[in-house]
């Protein structure tokens, strides 16, 4: 048996500790006892983001957008199909930049959409710009690769 992974529960955010082989047997909260993936981002906010980011022990998928953002509201079903494809593996979460100021200006956010990917609690890429669900399944596919 491996060593069990920190998963933040997308609903109440509590720590949970899951065997790395069992994350696709659809795990659940140990505290609300809801699915700890549900195949759709999350939207998360302040300290919420901070504690997926921080304290996942897998890697977290970061759209930073904007409702009023056409290209946004172009790519959101493409994001969403994504989730669903790569759950367990990632957590999938959306940032709204617009009610969420200080995120955006925290990680510099220059554009929207920007996709950013955390691992270990730091950022390893960001990509701005709409992109469709095998560009962003083709992205996060090289960037958690690493340096070659």
């Amino acid at each position: 048996m491996t060593t069990p992974l920190h998963i933040v529960c997308p609903h109440c955010d509590a720590v949970n500790r899951v065997p790395q082989e069992r994350l696709g047997e659809a795990p659940t909260c140990g505290k609300c006892q809801a699915s700890l993936f549900t195949g759709q981002p999350v939207d998360l906010s302040g300290a919420r983001f901070l504690k997926h980011v921080e304290r996942s022990d897998i890697p977290v998928l970061v759209d930073f957008w904007a409702p009023w953002c056409g290209p946004c509201r172009t790519m959101a079903p493409f994001y969403a199909q994504a989730a669903r494809q790569l759950e367990p593996r990632l957590r999938v979460v959306k940032v709204d930049t617009e009610a969420n100021q200080e995120l955006g200006a925290r990680h510099g956010i220059r554009s929207i959409p920007t996709l950013a990917l955390f691992s270990n609690g730091r950022e390893v890429a960001r990509q701005p710009g709409a992109m469709d669900t095998g560009n962003i399944l083709a992205w996060v596919q090289r960037n958690l690769q690493g340096p070659r």
